[in-house]
């Protein structure tokens, strides 16, 4: 049924009422309403959920033998990963489809973060676990001195994103130190399971699914950060001719490197390899030398081509001139 007005024909039902706004009403109201997911409730929420899985998985392994631990290690990192792409992606989400959804994920990405923390430290009693109570199996198969770098500087950054998301830590920061912080915090602890993942495709060739399912979750998490940018951009300027397609070229090419990073990660890596310092680097800089990043780099590159400001066409008389 439906109802003329000034406003033209709006559908109703047949007591009069909108149906479909009542809808978004009453998910509005849930969201932003409901305590058993804000807040605090939504962080033991996630992090109760994350601990059943990793308790039966504890008694399912035998963690009197380093096989066993190493397998606990990877399967912690799989329900904390899913929460980092998530954070990473939330305030690109909330600009490019601003909703309902995207408005309750920016209110409660502090306590999602939180959960992530709580998830990581999953992996960092079984590590610490390993790497004493295993030392031999430990520096033999597991430790390298990169790695040991990438994980030993993601939880430092994590733990003083924790500390300065509370009252007590955050009065110690002013409010651009505590964006700085938490900014490369997230772009940090983001880019380690990306990278990881990326390097089981295109290197090692993984057949595990949820490789594939992370990697694409991660890149996509970072290309929404892109979008929501090259969106901000464009409101104000547009870019024409050689600069737009330029742009597009150029994300096509960034969006394909990304689905064929084992057909070019052996030539590009041994490229940039190719110098003694670059080697050196290699050994302990993290991501170094950057790899993974590439095709993000090209889609961003796109991105700012096809927003680039175009320059105004001079005044006739000043041609002329």
């Amino acid at each position: 049924m439906v109802q003329c007005t000034n406003q033209g024909y709006v559908p109703i039902t047949a007591t009069g009422i909108n149906t479909s706004e009542v809808v978004k009403v009453d998910a509005q109201r849930f969201t932003s309403k409901s305590l058993m997911i804000n807040g605090w409730p939504l962080f033991w929420w996630l992090t109760v959920f994350a601990a059943v899985f990793m308790i039966r998985a504890s008694l399912l392994n035998n963690l009197s033998t380093p096989e066993g631990i190493s397998a606990m290690i990877q399967y912690s990192v799989r329900w904390a990963v899913p929460l980092i792409f998530l954070i990473t992606a939330t305030s690109a989400m909330a600009r490019l489809f601003p909703s309902t959804i995207t408005r309750w994920l920016m209110r409660n990405r502090r306590y999602v973060g939180l959960a992530f923390a709580a998830a990581m430290a999953w992996q960092g009693v079984f590590i610490f676990w390993i790497s004493v109570g295993h030392p031999d199996h430990y520096y033999t198969n597991i430790y390298f001195l990169r790695d040991e770098l990438e994980g030993s500087s993601g939880y430092l950054l994590l733990t003083a994103m924790i500390v300065t998301s509370f009252p007590f830590g955050r009065r110690y920061l002013t409010a651009a130190n505590w964006t700085v912080l938490h900014r490369a915090g997230v772009y940090f602890l983001w880019a380690y399971p990306f990278s990881v993942y990326w390097w089981n495709i295109a290197y090692y060739g993984s057949s595990l699914w949820l490789d594939y399912l992370f990697y694409g979750l991660g890149f996509t998490a970072f290309a929404l950060r892109i979008a929501a940018w090259g969106k901000g951009r464009w409101a104000s300027q547009k870019a024409t001719g050689g600069y737009a397609s330029a742009g597009k070229v150029l994300i096509l090419a960034g969006l394909l490197l990304a689905v064929t990073g084992s057909w070019w990660q052996e030539p590009i890596s041994g490229l940039l390899l190719a110098s003694a310092p670059s080697q050196t680097l290699e050994l302990w800089l993290p991501f170094w030398p950057f790899q993974p990043f590439l095709p993000l780099g090209v889609l961003g590159l796109g991105t700012w081509l096809l927003t680039i400001k175009s320059s105004p066409a001079l005044p006739e008389t000043q041609v002329a001139a």
